[in-house]
């Protein structure tokens, strides 16, 4: 069974930092791609970051240069370091897997097959 976890979701100041992490069992990590999405209240999911299983990494317009995805798969985990943020990037982030979908279309929800439950990253003074 396939699960994964997120954690590290917290209220911090804007221009601040925060490290989330995507703990996941289950599967093989290095046969998958993993993203990274948010979703605010009122608005759709949408996609922030990828790493897929041919090793590329893609992020979106809103969070290039400030965000970094990296995959520890010694330890099954991925993580989304996130700097200088904004209290725009506030939301749930989510991490999601996908087998094959993720490839060709890294930051769309729908190409991804499994999901966790979510944290909560709040950007305020």
């Amino acid at each position: 069974q396939v699960h994964l976890v997120e954690s590290g979701g917290d209220l911090v100041q804007p221009g601040g930092s925060l490290r989330l992490s995507c703990a996941v069992s289950g599967l093989q990590l290095e046969r998958f791609s993993i993203g990274w999405f948010r979703q605010a209240p009122g608005k759709e999911r949408e996609g922030v970051s990828c790493s897929t299983l041919d090793g590329k990494t893609y992020y979106s317009n809103s969070v290039k240069g400030r965000f970094t995805i990296s995959r520890d798969t010694a330890k099954n985990a991925v993580y989304l370091q996130m700097d200088s943020l904004k209290p725009e990037d506030t939301a749930v982030y989510y991490c999601a897997a996908s087998q094959y979908s993720a490839v060709v279309a890294p930051l769309l929800p729908r190409a991804y097959d499994f999901w966790g439950q979510g944290t909560q990253v709040t950007v305020s003074s």
